[in-house]
């Protein structure tokens, strides 16, 4: 089992950028492919991207493409999440997550983050 504590969302303008971090418990951190959601209250829960157990392989949401930057330290059980020219749209919370496998994901995950708020003024 693993347990996820993200942190470092924040009000930032239009355009700015924010690094979101997710730091695990457990000492098999690296077998597990990692992903980053965002929930926006009355919609659905959105995927954002996601990065294989060994950070080669990653994926992301149209949405975010070419934007956002997910990745990993395995030596430090943290996934990132760098989030540049940040759009009033990006307003959400954000949660990590975390399954066993190979690949990369958007679905199917186990574990969960308490989620951290990030908020983008125009």
């Amino acid at each position: 089992q693993v347990q996820l504590v993200g942190s470092g969302g924040g009000l930032v303008q239009a355009g700015g950028s924010l690094r979101l971090s997710c730091t695990a418990s457990g000492r098999t951190f690296s077998s597990y492919a990692l992903g980053w959601f965002r929930l926006v209250p009355g919609k659905e829960r959105e995927f954002v991207a996601a990065v294989s157990w060994s950070g080669r392989r990653t994926s992301y949401a149209d949405s975010v493409k070419g934007r956002f930057t997910i990745s990993r330290d395995n030596a430090k059980n943290t996934v990132y999440l760098q989030m540049n020219s940040l759009k009033p749209e990006d307003t959400a919370v954000y949660y990590c997550a975390a399954k066993t496998g190979s690949g990369t994901y958007s679905t199917g995950y186990d574990y969960w983050g308490q989620g951290t708020q990030v908020t983008v003024s125009s």
